[in-house]
């Protein structure tokens, strides 16, 4: 159960029991307790249940179902593991089209078990979680969620995600070479919030994209999940090494 008394934040470990809770008691496409439910079940407000859904929503979890409810998703079990490096500004440049970046968000959060698995990492070490919009020819083409271990690249901030690209950031101000990436990736739908961020309707066909980036010591400085949008991104492979541009 929660312990209050805890360092690890209440709706951190919330999203734990929630996952093992959604492992082991609910099935793909199942409803998911309502907010009232995970309120009384564990004994939490209704902004720490919140906050965990959209943990969950986030990480593939669930998913929303505008007038429904939420429910359980099956997009954390179902990916296809197909590698390869991805820079949306190269792939953009290469295809003649102009590539811009909108920083949603930017915040320095503990890494709940998920995020840590996928970044190696210790839960609750601090870990900078970036949400930005992708666009080319000022047509929005992605939506990502990068985590970024804070102890590798200290005092990042808004204003230096702004002034290059992510990946030349990382090399030219932190001295961490990007060696490789690892990306699994699979064809599936929309969901509302999703939809709103692209300017596609809820449902619309789209591309999710699973993104793990190492150093040169092999080591995890980024893991990315990202939604494209499929009436317009095209994802090319070429299998062979390939140092990665600008992303």
């Amino acid at each position: 159960m929660l312990n209050k008394k805890s360092a690890i934040p209440l709706y951190n470990q919330l999203v734990m029991l929630l996952i093992d809770y959604i492992k082991t008691s609910l099935t793909e496409n199942e409803k998911m307790l309502s907010e009232r439910e995970i309120c009384d079940k564990y004994n939490v407000s209704r902004t720490t249940v919140r906050a965990a859904l959209s943990e969950l929503e986030e990480t593939g979890f669930i998913y929303k179902r505008h007038g429904k409810g939420t429910f359980v998703s099956g997009l954390w079990k179902e990916m296809k593991n197909l590698s390869n490096a991805f820079s949306f500004t190269e792939q953009m440049k290469q295809l003649g089209k102009s590539p811009h970046t909108d920083i949603l968000s930017f915040e320095k959060v503990k890494a709940i078990p998920y995020i840590a698995e996928n970044l190696q990492i210790s839960t609750n070490d601090e870990v900078y979680k970036l949400k930005r919009l992708r666009s080319a020819d000022n047509m929005k083409m992605l939506y990502e969620t990068s985590f970024i271990p804070a102890n590798l690249f200290p005092n990042l901030t808004v204003e230096l995600l702004e002034t290059m690209p992510l990946y030349d950031l990382f090399s030219d101000r932190y001295q961490q070479e990007i060696k490789y990436a690892d990306e699994e990736f699979f064809a599936s739908l929309t969901q509302e919030k999703e939809a709103k961020r692209l300017d596609v309707p809820y449902g619309a066909a789209c591309l999710r994209i699973f993104r793990t980036t190492y150093n040169n010591d092999n080591k995890i400085i980024e893991y990315t999940i990202s939604v494209a949008r499929g009436d317009q991104f095209i994802y090319k492979i070429q299998h062979f090494n390939k140092r990665l541009g600008g992303n």
